[in-house]
């Protein structure tokens, strides 16, 4: 936006039609000459007025509009829910199917807060509309909205605040109250809001970028902010006989259980997450007659639903996390896996794609969380004892990763190698897997009692 200081504003000049009074504030900024008509002389001399004060205040004047930089913006600013449609529009082609939700979410939980009150649709609907298809772009470019939201589409791109607004520190504030509380007004957790709010942060920088806001308005806000727990609960981690008595009770889940042995015991011997275990091909394995394996990892699946990915397809094909598309990790593969393995491709084979898992019903389907989930339900309330199953222990599958951090690191792997296998940085290893196995504590507490020379 080009700007000057070279402004001259002239008195208000009446011209007297045949049926109409014209007042008109002139100007001029640089050499170029600007004119603005009123049907009163009161909201003529009032306009004149902001022109002064801005010009005796020291504000630049825009050359384009001949208007001050704050209010050239604000007269010119896009409404909140056309920027928000063009940021996820700008954000989507290089974005995985999990940010393109997560931008989606943070959007659809932001955007309520910066439309009119008056005539608003119910709230159910306007978030199923903004989440579903404004912040959608395969589904807005598809075609005409479906009927349930065309009313309300029409609705928010008549009644959403200028992006202007987002400057005056009280609708900041509206909003980043929104991205803390849920959808039942209790508080959201941590992780989320900061989620969220990382989202909005980047958005802004988008605004500013387009010249639609002067500067980001969360850097001048100051907000009490509550510190995330990053630390793995050590309740959650199992020991290596808790463990096989999980993987034995998960062969015993039926069909379903018995595919699915080998990609429980991905997570707990190789720590593999869930996404890069449903991605595994046979070709990434090597798997010798007996001993240590390797497993070259291509990338991850994560669930992400048909709407968000590329492909259509449930699962989002990518890249490992934190590295670039092409990069393999190597992760050893001890005997159990080895054995496991071996024994799932004998009797399972591969799917259509040359993966290990896959849909349970269709030759070319992805695996479902759905199904694995409740296979891991059945085998973990057979497996444990009543207290162990009223614990926290292992109550995701996710939780098998992290006892085999876990027990890398307990059994003296140096850290550097075990984020190597595990896919992280070293810092992040730290502050997060470093934890001891169950029934640690007590051989430590042991040891502690020993050198302080306790009975």
């Amino acid at each position: 936006m080009e700007t000057s200081f070279d402004v001259r504003i002239w008195s208000v000049t009446t011209y007297q039609g045949t049926s109409t009074t014209t007042y008109y504030v002139r100007w001029k900024v640089a050499e170029k000459r600007f004119k603005r008509g009123f049907k009163t002389s009161a909201l003529a001399d009032s306009f004149r007025a902001q022109l002064v004060t801005a010009a005796r205040s020291g504000e630049a004047f825009a050359t384009a509009t001949g208007l001050p930089v704050s209010m050239s913006r604000e007269e010119h600013s896009a409404t909140w829910y056309e920027f928000a449609c063009a940021y996820v529009g700008m954000k989507w082609p290089d974005m995985s199917g999990k940010s393109r939700m997560g931008i989606a979410e943070t959007l659809a939980t932001v955007t309520p807060a910066l439309v009119a009150e008056a005539g608003r649709p119910r709230a159910d609907l306007v978030r199923r509309t903004l989440y579903s298809w404004s912040f959608n772009v395969r589904r807005r470019e598809s075609g005409t909205p479906p009927r349930e939201f065309a009313r309300t589409i029409r609705w928010l791109e008549t009644n959403s605040r200028p992006v202007a607004d987002l400057a005056r520190p009280e609708v900041i504030r509206t909003v980043l109250a929104t991205i803390g509380r849920r959808l039942d007004g209790k508080p959201a957790a941590v992780s989320t809001s900061r989620r969220k709010r990382a989202v909005l942060h980047n958005a802004l920088e988008y605004a500013v970028e387009r010249q639609l806001l002067p500067s980001n308005p969360l850097a001048a806000v100051r907000v009490r902010t509550q510190r995330a727990v990053d630390e793995v609960d050590r309740r959650v981690v199992v020991n290596p006989e808790q463990a096989a008595r999980l993987l034995a009770a998960v062969g015993q889940q039926g069909e379903a259980g018995e595919r699915l042995v080998a990609f429980f015991g991905l997570l707990y011997y190789a720590a593999l997450r869930p996404g890069e275990a449903a991605h595994l091909p046979a070709s990434a394995l090597r798997l010798p007659a007996e001993g240590w394996g390797e497993l070259f990892l291509p990338g991850s699946a994560p669930t992400t639903g048909a709407a968000w990915s590329d492909s259509g397809r449930r699962r989002d094909e990518r890249g490992l996390k934190h590295r670039a598309r092409e990069a393999v990790r190597v992760v050893p593969a001890p005997p159990p896996l080895t054995t496991l393995l071996r024994a799932h491709l004998e009797k399972f084979g591969t799917n259509t794609h040359g993966r290990l898992f896959g849909s349970m019903r269709t030759p070319d389907g992805d695996l479902s969380d759905s199904v694995y989930g409740r296979v891991w339900a059945s085998a973990r309330e057979a497996a444990l004892t009543a207290e162990e199953a009223a614990s926290p222990l292992a109550r995701r599958p996710y939780d098998l990763r992290h006892a085999a951090v876990s027990t890398w690191l307990n059994a003296g792997v140096p850290p550097t190698q075990v984020a190597e296998w595990a896919g992280h940085s070293v810092a992040v290893l730290l502050r997060v897997y470093a934890k001891c196995l169950a029934g640690q504590e007590d051989a430590a507490r042991r040891r502690v009692g020993q050198a302080l020379g306790l009975p």
